[in-house]
């Protein structure tokens, strides 16, 4: 697992995806998913080990890029901490937070109560402060028990879930209809590069991350980093498989 997970590519493509262009059906008549993570071997199943290595190929562009404004490869971050509302046991399984608990599908928590603590992905969100997650919670937390939400600094992950799912889906999905890479690939690499031209250029900031180079000595300096001689245009990098 790097900066995104594989519950993130599965998300991602699944949106190119539906059920009126022919899934498998079983014995019961049930339609099976057109496409599945995981260690067995069938035909609508990619390799646990494919999907992380090209979540590796993302990250190190990633670091590439940005090793001329930040230190890498980035850190996790806590982007928030409240504590459980409710006791987590046989007769619940559901995450209860006290407040509201801005979390999205794929993202991970930690659970600490003394020198107790587990990581889960989150797979399912109730409500505003309930959800669920991918594995069972082991442990018998109680209501008071600490409740963080953590992450690699944002848009980190989402760069790195579009670009690993946009090779993915080419290679899996669209080549089997045509040699060359598809539109859903191409505007997924295109958000990805936009983003990363947002960090190149100042407009999106990553906190918590150690930052290189002597336009960051000044945190008042309002004039872009990163540019010859004080040039104001842009410094973007291009659009990849467009």
């Amino acid at each position: 697992m790097g900066y995104s997970n594989r519950t993130d590519i599965e998300n991602i493509i699944a949106q190119a995806m539906t059920s009126a262009t022919g899934g498998n059906v079983d014995d019961l008549n049930n339609i099976q998913p057109l496409m599945n993570i995981g260690n067995v071997l069938d035909s609508n199943t990619i390799d646990i080990d494919i999907v992380d290595s090209y979540i590796r190929m993302a990250d190190n562009e990633i670091d590439a890029t940005l090793s001329q404004l930040y230190i890498v490869p980035f850190k996790e971050k806590i982007f928030f901490e409240t504590i459980l509302y409710s006791d987590i046991d046989d007769y619940n399984n559901y995450i209860i937070s006290s407040d509201y608990f801005p979390i999205s599908i794929g993202e991970q928590v930690v659970i600490i109560k003394d020198d107790i603590q587990e990581r889960h992905i989150i797979e399912e969100i109730i409500s505003d402060n309930v959800f669920s997650t991918e594995d069972a919670i082991n442990y018998s937390f109680t209501s008071g028990d600490r409740l963080l939400h953590f992450g690699y600094p944002k848009p980190i992950k989402w760069i790195s879930a579009r670009k690993a799912a946009a090779n993915i889906y080419d290679k899996y999905f669209a080549s089997e209809n045509a040699p060359n890479v598809s539109d859903f690939g191409k505007n997924l690499r295109k958000i990805a590069t936009r983003d990363l031209n947002n960090i190149l250029n100042g407009r999106t900031i990553l906190h918590s991350v150690s930052r290189i180079g002597r336009r960051f000595y000044n945190p008042n300096l309002s004039e872009q980093y990163d540019l010859p001689k004080g040039n104001d245009g842009d410094k973007n990098i291009g659009d990849l498989g467009t």
